[in-house]
């Protein structure tokens, strides 16, 4: 029997997200090392400060949903706030997680760039007004059949894109490699496959080539697609997965690269499986032909032989 996410405001509603946040710290128990073939900036810590770093994100999340549930704000409010609340909500974990640090004395102005992504603005919408106030055609079902799965999948997708986006914010503060090695070492907070100043370099130049690629290929491909990678809490630890989310308001904006680049993947898409066909169709044929040919010339060797036989 499928479990639906409640629609509006309710009590039902209420304990759904007591559930959300009750399973989810059940599931940070565990350790979480990243099983999927991507790097994340969260990579660079060990087990227990990624543990640490993701509870605090759990704790001022939950204070959050608290204090939107107390302000009563609607969808139209709650979709003009939502880049602020996203962008004060960074800057309050990042200092309360550089608070669990051993060093006073720490820089905590974090620069915030534009890392926002729209499913947290459906996560928000879920958790204070129910899964009604989702416009039609966004995911694969009707808003008032959302499935709890979808939900749970919106929030652990949060929980580890905000971690992710708090060490890169963190990351990107030290400036440099020695700052950032430095940094990890004397708090005690780095992965041991990374306590070298050359480890962290190339960790981090891996980590800026996959970005790249990513925005450049993947992101359109993704969009053109009409899907979204997400990252889950598994028990075996963080994996990926792909959920569909329609972005139909941003195709219509894409620019003459990124036009030319999808009429590529069209054509690749068109053209690509009639040439695996042709090669197929003339490989058989080429072994029809070759086995033809094999049985002929061995019919041919054996007649020559019996014919010199009987001389």
């Amino acid at each position: 029997m499928i479990k639906y996410w409640p629609n509006q405001q309710s009590i039902n509603l209420n304990n759904a997200i007591v559930d959300l946040f009750f399973s989810t710290e059940k599931k940070l128990r565990l350790k979480q090392n990243n099983i999927s073939n991507q790097y994340l900036y969260i990579d660079i810590l060990n087990n227990t400060s990624k543990n640490k770093l993701l509870k605090v994100i759990l704790s001022e999340f939950k204070q959050l949903i608290l204090d939107l549930v107390e302000l009563n704000l609607n969808k139209n409010n709650l979709t003009k706030l939502n880049k602020k609340i996203w962008k004060i909500f960074i800057s309050r974990v990042c200092k309360k997680f550089l608070l669990t640090l051993k060093s006073k004395n720490i820089n905590t102005t974090i620069t915030l760039d534009n890392d926002y992504n729209q499913l947290i603005e459906y996560l928000l919408i879920y958790l204070t007004l129910g899964s009604s106030k989702i416009d039609n055609n966004i995911f694969l079902f009707e808003p008032t059949y959302t499935p709890y799965n979808h939900v749970q999948i919106l929030f652990e997708n949060f929980i580890i894109q905000i971690s992710n986006i708090i060490m890169k914010k963190l990351v990107n503060n030290l400036n440099n490699s020695y700052n950032i090695s430095n940094f990890l070492r004397t708090q005690k907070i780095c992965n041991k496959l990374y306590t070298s100043n050359r480890s962290t370099v190339l960790f981090f130049n891996n980590l800026r080539w996959q970005n790249f690629i990513y925005s450049y290929i993947y992101e359109i491909k993704s969009l053109y697609n009409e899907r979204q990678q997400v990252w889950l809490i598994s028990k075996i630890g963080i994996v990926t997965k792909y959920i569909y989310f329609s972005k139909i308001n941003k195709i219509k904006k894409f620019n003459q690269l990124n036009t030319i680049f999808i009429l590529w993947l069209e054509l690749k898409d068109i053209i690509i499986p009639k040439i695996e066909r042709l090669i197929i169709q003339i490989a058989k044929y080429v072994l029809f032909c070759s086995i033809n040919l094999f049985s002929n010339i061995i019919l041919i060797l054996i007649r020559i032989i019996v014919f010199y036989l009987n001389k």
